[in-house]
């Protein structure tokens, strides 16, 4: 038996590898089409296109591995059928349920390739791919046109027009509230120097007091400022949350949820993580019904409907997320309940077909 467990995985995993090299090139090509709009623009050639391109793979491959987990073992488990190996399996006395096993293992295994791909290599690339984007297209990293990167804590608000680099930081406002939310300080920096966590040196600085009716104005070259929030949370928020690893998600949901700030997006997104491990077992659950009686029904018509269902499962996960931000459901609810639901249709399907 385990041989044949053995030779099932094998062709689980080349089941896979030809799902990836047709949706992972289809889907850059896409993403290098669109780039292509903005070559001309500041710096940005076609080099920084096909760069930008090839660094953001690693995060296509993770938003595709359920579709590559249908589609690989679909076309994996298929075409043993067609050759009518899974029929002399089954006669050899090899149950559906243990030739299924096959498959859940191999997905496993793509769940822990891809949680280290998360981790540790698809957010330093996609971030350096949306860095050096907007450094050729001469775009700051900032939250909005105009708006800059907006945090605060339980008395102080920080607005910061643009951050230069990683240690200097440009338009800075500092707001200091008393405990009944009046303003007392309000303090405005051309630029800011960031020493380290704990100490920011302030440049052309206007400090304005406000005590009753009375406005006080001084002007300063310097003000040293210890800032509220960290390094890494300042470079946190010039980033989208699908680009943050996990441990970067939990982390900056924490300091959120500590200044009494917005978190839903970023919980989403950190959610979501897990959601899209359910979806690839349930993928892989799903892509069994397809695959006994594909004989009969043509290996092809099964690729075309598990296709048409990976497209249907995405649009289904998309709406479930974005109805979850808009209607402030909970985003563990929002982001997993697209995997439970596809996992209950596939356990239920498979009973009836076994």
């Amino acid at each position: 038996m385990t041989i044949i467990y053995r030779y099932l995985a094998l062709q689980v995993l080349m089941g896979l590898g030809i799902a990836t090299a047709v949706l992972l090139p289809l889907f850059g090509f896409l993403d290098l089409l669109d780039q292509l709009d903005d070559v001309g623009k500041g710096t940005y050639s076609v080099k920084d296109a096909f760069l930008y391109t090839a660094l953001l793979l690693p995060r296509r491959f993770i938003q595709l591995a359920p579709f590559i987990a249908l589609m690989g073992n679909v076309t994996a488990l298929g075409r043993l059928a067609v050759g009518s190996e899974l029929t002399a399996l089954r006669g050899a006395g090899v149950s559906p349920v243990g030739i299924s096993l096959a498959p859940v293992a191999v997905g496993m295994a793509l769940l822990l390739f891809i949680a280290v791909l998360d981790q540790f290599v698809a957010p330093q690339f996609q971030q350096k791919a949306i860095s050096s984007r907007a450094a050729a297209l001469e775009k700051s990293a900032a939250l909005g046109q105009q708006l800059g990167i907006w945090t605060r804590d339980e008395r102080n608000i920080l607005r910061i027009g643009e951050m230069l680099h990683t240690k200097r930081a440009a338009n800075i406002e500092i707001m200091h509230f008393d405990d009944n939310g009046f303003l007392l300080r309000y303090m405005y920096a051309s630029y800011a120097d960031i020493i380290n966590e704990e100490l920011w040196e302030l440049r052309d600085v206007v400090i304005k007091t406000f005590n009753g009716n009375a406005v006080e104005i001084v002007t300063r070259e310097s003000v040293p400022w210890e800032p509220f929030l960290k390094e890494g949370d300042i470079s946190t928020l010039t980033k989208s949350p699908e680009s943050l690893s996990p441990a970067e998600l939990f982390s900056h949901v924490y300091f959120l949820r500590a200044t009494g700030q917005e978190s839903d997006a970023y919980e989403l997104a950190l959610w979501r993580k897990a959601g899209g491990a359910l979806t690839v077992i349930a993928m892989l659950l799903l892509s069994i019904p397809f695959v006994f009686g594909s004989v009969r029904a043509g290996l092809g018509n099964r690729l075309v409907i598990a296709s048409m269902l990976g497209i249907s499962v995405y649009l289904f996960d998309q709406i479930i997320a974005n109805a979850g931000l808009l209607l402030h459901l909970s985003p563990a609810l929002s982001a997993l309940l697209p995997g439970i639901v596809l996992i209950a249709v596939a356990y239920f399907w498979v009973r009836r077909i076994f």
